[in-house]
């Protein structure tokens, strides 16, 4: 029994995750959820209790698999943008999640595992300034937000019609950012 349980858990956080990058937390449907899965609502709300919930949970999930496929290692941070950017590029839905939690869930705390992750590596930044290994023209805080965002610039703000985007071009210019603010 509880192997079913768990199997139906995964269906119903799989076919949550292409709702919610799709639709947004609003837009997305729990009936299209739970067809997709090929499940009831009613195991909808007892595994997950809202909605809300079943986004915070998909979205924790994401993160987790982030952090233990793409680990920080501050003393290489224009590689670890590198390899961002690289684990955006072949996972677009996240960057879609992420985007989606940006604009609809603003005013709510992040889950506990986004929270933790985010700490842990503000703290090995922290300590590899302090040893020397990194500048300390930026707080660690604020230097590790600026390393994500450069590894969600995979696309262009204004692209040029007609033309596809230079993928590894514009990862050397990502990867090249982030070395230029190390230098400061």
């Amino acid at each position: 029994m509880a192997r079913n349980a768990e199997e139906t858990r995964r269906k119903i956080l799989e076919a949550a995750t292409e709702e919610f990058a799709q639709y947004g937390i609003a837009g997305a449907r729990v009936d299209r959820i739970t067809k997709n899965a090929g499940v009831n609502n009613a195991l909808l709300y007892r595994y997950f209790g809202s909605k809300v919930d079943l986004f915070d949970t998909v979205y924790s999930r994401l993160v987790t698999e982030i952090v233990d496929a793409v680990p920080l290692d501050p003393s290489d941070l224009p590689g670890y943008v590198g390899l961002l950017y690289d684990y955006y590029e072949a996972r677009p839905r996240v960057v879609r999640l992420a985007a989606w939690r940006q604009l609809e869930r603003t005013e709510h705390t992040l889950p506990q595992a986004v929270v933790d992750s985010h700490l842990d590596k503000r703290a090995k930044i922290a300590r590899a300034q302090q040893d020397g290994r990194l500048p300390t023209t930026l707080p660690a805080e604020e230097l590790l937000d600026l390393m994500i965002l450069l590894s969600l610039s995979n696309t262009p703000l204004i692209p040029t019609p007609g033309s596809d985007t230079d993928r590894e071009r514009r990862r050397t210019t990502v990867v090249a950012a982030a070395t230029a603010v190390l230098r400061g």
